[in-house]
Protein backbone atom coordinates (compact mmCIF):
# COMPACT_ATOMS: atom_id res chain seq x y z
CA UNK A 1 0.00 0.00 0.00
CA UNK A 2 1.27 3.25 -1.24
CA UNK A 3 0.66 6.49 0.84
CA UNK A 4 1.73 9.61 -1.28
CA UNK A 5 2.66 12.68 -0.31
CA UNK A 6 -0.22 14.36 -1.79
CA UNK A 7 -2.82 11.78 0.34
CA UNK A 8 -0.55 12.66 2.95
CA UNK A 9 -1.33 16.08 3.22
CA UNK A 10 -4.75 15.90 2.46
CA UNK A 11 -5.18 13.94 5.91
CA UNK A 12 -4.98 17.39 7.10
CA UNK A 13 -1.50 18.62 7.07
CA UNK A 14 -1.43 21.02 4.69
CA UNK A 15 -4.92 22.74 5.69
CA UNK A 16 -3.61 23.06 9.41
CA UNK A 17 -0.42 25.31 8.13
CA UNK A 18 -2.49 27.55 5.58
CA UNK A 19 -4.81 28.44 9.09
CA UNK A 20 -1.48 28.91 11.07
CA UNK A 21 -1.32 32.72 10.75
CA UNK A 22 1.81 32.46 12.72
CA UNK A 23 5.36 32.11 11.64
CA UNK A 24 7.38 30.78 14.34
CA UNK A 25 11.12 32.18 14.80
CA UNK A 26 13.34 29.26 15.90
CA UNK A 27 16.49 29.22 17.75
CA UNK A 28 19.69 26.76 17.38
CA UNK A 29 21.78 25.93 20.19
CA UNK A 30 24.76 24.10 19.22
CA UNK A 31 25.23 24.25 15.08
CA UNK A 32 26.55 20.98 14.69
CA UNK A 33 25.49 17.68 12.12
CA UNK A 34 22.35 16.99 14.07
CA UNK A 35 20.98 20.82 13.73
CA UNK A 36 21.95 20.63 10.16
CA UNK A 37 19.91 17.86 9.72
CA UNK A 38 17.36 19.69 11.44
CA UNK A 39 17.07 22.93 10.19
CA UNK A 40 16.78 21.71 6.72
CA UNK A 41 13.82 20.06 7.46
CA UNK A 42 12.53 22.89 9.90
CA UNK A 43 12.75 25.18 6.41
CA UNK A 44 10.66 23.19 4.78
CA UNK A 45 7.52 24.54 7.18
CA UNK A 46 5.91 26.81 5.59
CA UNK A 47 5.15 28.57 9.31
CA UNK A 48 9.30 27.78 10.87
CA UNK A 49 11.76 30.01 10.13
CA UNK A 50 14.99 29.75 11.10
CA UNK A 51 15.69 33.16 13.10
CA UNK A 52 18.62 32.75 15.24
CA UNK A 53 22.16 30.44 16.10
CA UNK A 54 24.21 30.41 18.89
CA UNK A 55 27.44 28.68 19.64
CA UNK A 56 30.65 29.02 21.42
CA UNK A 57 32.65 29.23 17.91
CA UNK A 58 31.55 32.72 16.40
CA UNK A 59 32.86 31.43 12.65
CA UNK A 60 30.53 28.20 12.86
CA UNK A 61 27.73 30.91 14.15
CA UNK A 62 28.29 32.83 11.55
CA UNK A 63 28.71 29.95 8.71
CA UNK A 64 25.56 28.54 9.40
CA UNK A 65 23.44 31.24 10.02
CA UNK A 66 24.79 32.68 6.65
CA UNK A 67 23.88 28.87 5.09
CA UNK A 68 20.16 28.97 6.18
CA UNK A 69 19.28 32.15 6.16
CA UNK A 70 19.08 33.51 10.10
CA UNK A 71 19.03 37.05 10.99
CA UNK A 72 21.01 36.53 13.93
CA UNK A 73 24.52 34.91 15.18
CA UNK A 74 26.02 34.72 18.51
CA UNK A 75 29.28 33.60 19.83
CA UNK A 76 27.75 32.81 23.46
CA UNK A 77 24.62 30.65 24.52
CA UNK A 78 23.92 33.25 26.70
CA UNK A 79 23.25 36.06 24.14
CA UNK A 80 20.77 34.38 22.68
CA UNK A 81 18.49 34.49 25.69
CA UNK A 82 18.28 38.01 24.60
CA UNK A 83 17.17 37.37 21.23
CA UNK A 84 14.41 39.44 20.34
CA UNK A 85 10.91 37.88 18.90
CA UNK A 86 12.39 34.72 19.74
CA UNK A 87 9.71 32.17 19.84
CA UNK A 88 11.83 28.46 20.81
CA UNK A 89 14.66 27.08 21.06
CA UNK A 90 16.18 23.49 19.74
CA UNK A 91 18.77 22.26 21.98
CA UNK A 92 21.28 20.45 19.66
CA UNK A 93 24.66 20.47 21.99
CA UNK A 94 26.13 17.20 23.02
CA UNK A 95 23.97 15.24 26.12
CA UNK A 96 26.36 16.60 28.21
CA UNK A 97 25.25 19.91 28.33
CA UNK A 98 21.89 19.45 26.97
CA UNK A 99 20.48 20.17 31.03
CA UNK A 100 22.45 23.05 31.65
CA UNK A 101 21.64 24.63 28.16
CA UNK A 102 17.45 23.84 28.40
CA UNK A 103 17.61 25.39 31.71
CA UNK A 104 19.03 28.62 30.36
CA UNK A 105 16.08 29.23 28.53
CA UNK A 106 13.08 27.37 30.29
CA UNK A 107 14.23 29.38 33.48
CA UNK A 108 13.65 32.69 31.20
CA UNK A 109 10.23 31.35 29.84
CA UNK A 110 11.26 30.39 26.73
CA UNK A 111 10.30 27.24 24.83
CA UNK A 112 12.19 24.41 24.53
CA UNK A 113 13.02 21.59 22.15
CA UNK A 114 15.48 19.56 23.36
CA UNK A 115 17.43 16.29 21.64
CA UNK A 116 17.80 13.30 23.27
CA UNK A 117 17.99 12.09 25.71
CA UNK A 118 17.11 14.93 27.47
CA UNK A 119 19.92 14.90 29.77
CA UNK A 120 22.67 12.03 30.96
CA UNK A 121 20.10 11.12 34.25
CA UNK A 122 16.82 11.34 36.16
CA UNK A 123 17.56 13.58 38.48
CA UNK A 124 18.85 16.56 36.18
CA UNK A 125 15.08 15.43 33.66
CA UNK A 126 13.66 15.99 36.73
CA UNK A 127 14.94 19.25 37.38
CA UNK A 128 14.17 20.63 33.75
CA UNK A 129 10.72 19.08 34.11
CA UNK A 130 10.09 21.48 37.43
CA UNK A 131 11.44 24.10 35.55
CA UNK A 132 9.30 24.17 32.83
CA UNK A 133 6.60 23.43 34.66
CA UNK A 134 7.22 26.57 37.03
CA UNK A 135 7.64 28.70 34.52
CA UNK A 136 4.42 27.21 32.55
CA UNK A 137 6.50 26.77 29.16
CA UNK A 138 7.07 24.70 26.92
CA UNK A 139 9.44 21.83 26.93
CA UNK A 140 9.66 18.51 25.18
CA UNK A 141 12.15 15.84 23.98
CA UNK A 142 13.60 15.73 20.62
CA UNK A 143 12.65 11.92 19.56
CA UNK A 144 11.51 12.77 16.10
CA UNK A 145 10.80 9.03 15.91
CA UNK A 146 7.45 9.34 18.04
CA UNK A 147 6.29 11.31 14.97
CA UNK A 148 7.13 10.03 11.54
CA UNK A 149 4.22 8.72 9.86
CA UNK A 150 5.51 5.34 10.07
CA UNK A 151 5.32 4.90 13.62
CA UNK A 152 1.97 7.04 13.29
CA UNK A 153 0.64 3.98 11.38
CA UNK A 154 2.36 1.69 13.34
CA UNK A 155 0.26 2.81 16.66
CA UNK A 156 -2.75 3.18 14.43
CA UNK A 157 -2.48 -0.62 13.87
CA UNK A 158 -2.24 -1.67 16.81
CA UNK A 159 -5.02 0.57 18.27
CA UNK A 160 -6.96 -1.15 15.48
CA UNK A 161 -6.24 -4.42 16.93
CA UNK A 162 -4.96 -5.76 13.67
CA UNK A 163 -2.44 -8.00 15.34
CA UNK A 164 -4.48 -8.62 18.45
CA UNK A 165 -2.91 -8.46 21.60
CA UNK A 166 0.59 -7.29 21.70
CA UNK A 167 2.88 -9.73 23.44
CA UNK A 168 6.77 -9.07 22.33
CA UNK A 169 8.83 -6.46 21.01
CA UNK A 170 11.95 -6.62 19.69
CA UNK A 171 14.30 -3.47 18.21
CA UNK A 172 17.90 -2.83 17.63
CA UNK A 173 19.93 -0.41 16.48
CA UNK A 174 24.23 -0.72 15.64
CA UNK A 175 26.93 0.74 13.51
CA UNK A 176 30.31 0.48 13.62
CA UNK A 177 32.05 3.46 15.04
CA UNK A 178 35.58 4.47 14.19
CA UNK A 179 37.54 4.04 17.03
CA UNK A 180 38.59 7.56 18.44
CA UNK A 181 39.05 7.85 22.19
CA UNK A 182 38.67 11.45 22.00
CA UNK A 183 35.44 11.52 20.37
CA UNK A 184 32.30 12.56 21.96
CA UNK A 185 31.27 8.50 21.50
CA UNK A 186 33.51 7.40 23.40
CA UNK A 187 33.99 9.66 26.22
CA UNK A 188 32.29 8.88 29.77
CA UNK A 189 32.26 12.17 30.91
CA UNK A 190 29.75 13.57 27.72
CA UNK A 191 27.70 10.10 27.96
CA UNK A 192 29.62 8.28 25.64
CA UNK A 193 28.79 4.83 24.24
CA UNK A 194 25.89 2.91 22.93
CA UNK A 195 23.12 3.36 25.25
CA UNK A 196 22.35 6.94 25.47
CA UNK A 197 23.40 7.34 21.75
CA UNK A 198 21.09 5.32 20.18
CA UNK A 199 19.83 2.34 22.57
CA UNK A 200 17.26 5.24 23.28
CA UNK A 201 15.73 4.18 20.61
CA UNK A 202 14.64 0.43 21.40
CA UNK A 203 13.96 1.79 24.59
CA UNK A 204 11.54 4.04 23.68
CA UNK A 205 10.07 1.70 21.69
CA UNK A 206 9.18 -0.68 24.01
CA UNK A 207 8.07 1.95 26.41
CA UNK A 208 5.66 3.14 23.63
CA UNK A 209 4.59 -0.08 23.45
CA UNK A 210 4.23 -2.03 26.27
CA UNK A 211 4.67 0.88 29.20
CA UNK A 212 7.30 0.56 32.31
CA UNK A 213 8.84 -2.73 33.05
CA UNK A 214 8.01 -5.05 35.74
CA UNK A 215 11.97 -6.69 35.87
CA UNK A 216 14.60 -5.62 33.76
CA UNK A 217 18.29 -7.36 33.10
CA UNK A 218 20.73 -6.00 31.04
CA UNK A 219 24.35 -6.63 30.49
CA UNK A 220 26.96 -4.50 28.49
CA UNK A 221 30.45 -4.28 26.48
CA UNK A 222 32.49 -1.80 28.51
CA UNK A 223 35.40 -0.13 26.26
CA UNK A 224 38.96 0.86 26.85
CA UNK A 225 37.65 4.45 27.36
CA UNK A 226 34.81 3.39 29.80
CA UNK A 227 31.79 3.40 27.83
CA UNK A 228 29.23 0.88 26.87
CA UNK A 229 29.88 -0.02 23.19
CA UNK A 230 27.05 -2.64 22.94
CA UNK A 231 24.46 -3.04 25.66
CA UNK A 232 21.79 -6.11 25.33
CA UNK A 233 18.74 -5.62 27.52
CA UNK A 234 15.54 -8.14 28.27
CA UNK A 235 12.09 -6.36 30.19
CA UNK A 236 9.08 -8.36 31.12
CA UNK A 237 5.93 -7.10 31.47
CA UNK A 238 2.92 -8.15 33.60
CA UNK A 239 1.09 -11.09 31.67
CA UNK A 240 4.13 -12.83 29.94
CA UNK A 241 5.18 -9.89 27.71
CA UNK A 242 8.64 -9.30 26.85
CA UNK A 243 10.95 -6.86 25.38
CA UNK A 244 14.44 -7.68 23.87
CA UNK A 245 16.79 -4.30 23.06
CA UNK A 246 20.04 -4.37 21.80
CA UNK A 247 22.29 -1.13 21.17
CA UNK A 248 25.91 -1.47 19.33
CA UNK A 249 28.78 0.87 18.18
CA UNK A 250 31.22 -1.88 17.82
CA UNK A 251 29.29 -3.35 14.63
CA UNK A 252 26.59 -2.93 12.13
CA UNK A 253 22.79 -4.42 13.12
CA UNK A 254 20.30 -4.74 10.90
CA UNK A 255 18.41 -1.99 12.98
CA UNK A 256 15.07 -3.51 12.84
CA UNK A 257 11.74 -3.49 14.80
CA UNK A 258 9.34 -6.10 15.22
CA UNK A 259 5.75 -5.41 17.69
CA UNK A 260 4.63 -9.27 17.83
CA UNK A 261 0.72 -10.42 18.50
CA UNK A 262 -1.21 -12.70 18.88
CA UNK A 263 -2.41 -12.79 15.75
CA UNK A 264 0.58 -11.36 13.73
CA UNK A 265 3.46 -9.39 13.48
CA UNK A 266 4.41 -5.33 12.52
CA UNK A 267 7.75 -5.41 10.68
CA UNK A 268 9.56 -1.89 11.05
CA UNK A 269 11.67 -2.13 8.10
CA UNK A 270 15.50 -1.08 8.46
CA UNK A 271 16.54 1.98 9.54
CA UNK A 272 13.47 1.13 11.28
CA UNK A 273 13.76 4.68 13.89
CA UNK A 274 13.80 6.58 10.57
CA UNK A 275 12.10 3.94 8.35
CA UNK A 276 9.12 4.65 5.12
CA UNK A 277 8.14 1.55 4.61
CA UNK A 278 6.62 -1.46 7.25
CA UNK A 279 4.94 -4.78 6.88
CA UNK A 280 2.42 -6.29 8.09
CA UNK A 281 1.68 -9.71 8.52
CA UNK A 282 -1.35 -11.39 9.94
CA UNK A 283 -0.90 -15.16 10.40
CA UNK A 284 -2.36 -17.21 7.27
CA UNK A 285 -2.17 -14.22 4.79
CA UNK A 286 -0.05 -12.52 2.55
CA UNK A 287 1.92 -9.67 4.25
CA UNK A 288 0.97 -5.98 3.20
CA UNK A 289 3.27 -3.59 2.74
CA UNK A 290 2.94 0.26 3.49
CA UNK A 291 4.80 2.81 2.13
CA UNK A 292 4.94 6.44 3.37
CA UNK A 293 6.38 8.87 0.76
CA UNK A 294 7.78 12.21 1.75
CA UNK A 295 11.03 14.44 0.67
CA UNK A 296 12.08 15.00 4.00
CA UNK A 297 14.39 13.11 6.25
CA UNK A 298 11.49 13.41 8.92
CA UNK A 299 12.55 16.03 11.35
CA UNK A 300 9.83 18.26 10.50
CA UNK A 301 7.24 16.25 12.04
CA UNK A 302 8.59 16.80 15.28
CA UNK A 303 9.05 20.87 14.77
CA UNK A 304 5.24 20.34 13.44
CA UNK A 305 4.36 19.12 16.74
CA UNK A 306 6.27 21.81 18.85
CA UNK A 307 4.28 24.88 16.92
CA UNK A 308 1.25 22.91 16.92
CA UNK A 309 1.47 22.75 20.50
CA UNK A 310 2.40 26.61 21.05
CA UNK A 311 -0.35 27.61 19.01
CA UNK A 312 -2.65 25.57 20.90
CA UNK A 313 -1.03 26.96 24.28
CA UNK A 314 -0.20 23.83 25.61
CA UNK A 315 3.07 23.67 27.62
CA UNK A 316 3.75 19.86 26.29
CA UNK A 317 2.78 17.39 23.95
CA UNK A 318 0.42 14.88 24.81
CA UNK A 319 1.70 12.57 22.23
CA UNK A 320 4.89 12.69 23.89
CA UNK A 321 4.21 13.90 27.25
CA UNK A 322 7.30 14.74 30.05
CA UNK A 323 5.99 12.02 32.29
CA UNK A 324 6.70 9.64 29.42
CA UNK A 325 10.41 11.38 29.20
CA UNK A 326 10.71 10.90 33.15
CA UNK A 327 10.02 7.58 32.30
CA UNK A 328 12.50 6.68 29.56
CA UNK A 329 15.47 8.51 31.68
CA UNK A 330 14.45 6.31 34.53
CA UNK A 331 14.23 3.10 32.80
CA UNK A 332 17.87 4.12 30.97
CA UNK A 333 19.55 4.82 34.78
CA UNK A 334 18.11 1.26 35.43
CA UNK A 335 19.73 -0.27 32.62
CA UNK A 336 22.77 1.64 33.51
CA UNK A 337 22.54 0.32 37.01
CA UNK A 338 22.55 -3.15 35.62
CA UNK A 339 25.35 -2.87 34.09
CA UNK A 340 27.49 -0.94 35.15
CA UNK A 341 27.59 1.96 32.90
CA UNK A 342 28.75 4.96 34.53
CA UNK A 343 29.25 8.78 33.57
CA UNK A 344 31.98 10.52 35.84
CA UNK A 345 30.68 13.50 37.81
CA UNK A 346 26.87 12.65 36.84
CA UNK A 347 26.40 9.52 39.15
Amino acid sequence: MLIGLKKYLLLGRLNFWKKMMKTYNWGILGPGKIAKKFTEDLLQIPAARLHAVASRSEERAQAFAKMYGAKYAYNTYEAMLNCPELDVVYIASPHAGHYEHSLLFLNKGIPVLCEKPLAINSRQVLAMINAAKNKQTFFMEAIWTRYIPTMRKVLELIESGAIGDVLAVKADFGFQAAFDPNSRLFDPKLGGGSLLDIGIYPAFLALLILGKPERVEAMAHIGQTGVDEECAVLMKYPNGKIAQLHSSIRFQTKTEAFIYGENGVIHMHTRWHEGKSISLLINGKRPKDFHFDYPERGYRFEAEEVMKCLGEGKTESPRLPLSFSKDLIELLDLIRQKTGIVYPDYD
